[in-house]
């Protein structure tokens, strides 16, 4: 397990130890956020472990701390040559404060700054909705009803003192594409509504995530309790598109190409299967910010409805604009 600590004292380091592994075989890395300073230091220790423990080891599980985006680290296990040949990306899991995490999605930015905890919530494959005994059922449904709004493609698993099973944190699949088309993922997901929150107060970590005037990123942050009854409008949301008939595969390339290249920033995730002219197999993609990838997949089976969809996960999404884009691509 590799530890990512931001401060010169390591206490969780010390408690993953004592707890689940021995001390050896937790590497940190400290004084510096995974998604910027010491990026190198992990693809090193990577490496390193690739040479020294090869076959010793099924998973690396790597914990970054409250004020990292998920993003630069993803993009780093396909642009490092040192990594790209020897590991393998799972997924990213992300955990979410049910009792306070409502401080974090907060409205109020400064302009074109969105919170790590968006982005954490944008860029997961699943999270886990932790401190579920702390809320009321209704607050539960009105966070998880939120958490789909703004991803509708992370699986959400409900835990107490962070008690999940193995399988929902190693084995994830989340960048594997034969594993990115579940009919689940294209639900659309439910229209934003308000919701009911109990007062409460994000710890010290959380609280750095959107304030630390420090860090790089930059942050907002709106303080206080927040009041009874909150409408939420959220920069981050998910777009499902689907729709029926065949695509050509140039005016694709061309339209997500120029999307890409002038909204790539706030483009976070983006899944898909498509259906293109004279293609006999299903052809899959995803892409986080202005990384893509696509393959071949299977062969449409025999009578199967040859339909494309896609999700975009992201900032100020444009529905509308994105389905006219889409529908562009039909031949």
């Amino acid at each position: 397990m590799i530890e990512n600590e931001f401060g010169a004292v390591d206490v969780d380091g010390d408690l993953v130890a004592s707890r689940t592994f021995v001390a050896e075989d937790v590497l940190l890395l400290n004084n510096g956020c995974l998604c910027c300073s010491v990026r190198g230091d992990l693809v090193k220790m990577l490496a390193q472990l690739v040479r020294t423990k090869r076959g010793l080891f099924d998973h690396v599980v790597i914990e970054t701390t409250g004020l990292a985006n998920p993003a630069p680290i993803i993009q780093t296990f396909y642009l490092e040559p040192d990594l790209v040949d020897t590991c393998r990306l799972d997924g990213v899991v992300t955990l979410v404060d049910a009792k306070h995490v409502h401080l974090h999605l907060q409205d109020a930015r400064a302009p074109g700054v969105v919170c790590e905890a968006l982005e954490q919530v944008a860029l997961a494959d699943r999270l886990v909705l932790n401190k579920t005994d702390l809320v009321t059922p209704a607050e539960l449904a009105a966070l998880e009803s939120r958490l789909r709004a703004i991803n509708g493609v992370a699986a959400i698993t409900r835990a107490q003192r962070g008690a999940v099973d193995v399988g929902t944190v190693l084995g994830v699949g989340g960048f594997d594409l034969s594993r990115v088309v579940d009919d689940a993922m294209f639900a659309p997901p439910p229209e934003a509504h308000s919701h009911a929150h109990s007062h409460g107060h994000a710890s010290a970590e959380e609280e750095a995530a959107c304030t630390d005037p420090s860090h790089d990123h930059g942050h907002g942050h709106s303080h206080g309790a927040a009041p009874a009854v909150v409408h939420h409008t959220d920069a981050v949301s998910s777009v499902s598109l689907v729709q029926d008939g065949d695509l050509d595969l140039d005016a694709v390339n061309d339209w997500l190409g120029d999307l890409l290249q002038e909204r790539w920033q706030d483009m976070y995730r983006m899944k898909g299967v498509l259906a293109i002219a004279e293609f006999p197999e299903r052809y899959v993609l995803q892409g986080v910010h202005s990384l893509f990838e696509g393959q071949v997949d299977r062969d449409w089976a025999p009578g199967e409805k040859r339909t494309s969809k896609i999700v975009f996960i992201g900032k100020g999404l444009d529905e509308a604009e994105l389905r006219e884009g889409f529908a562009s691509c039909l031949v």
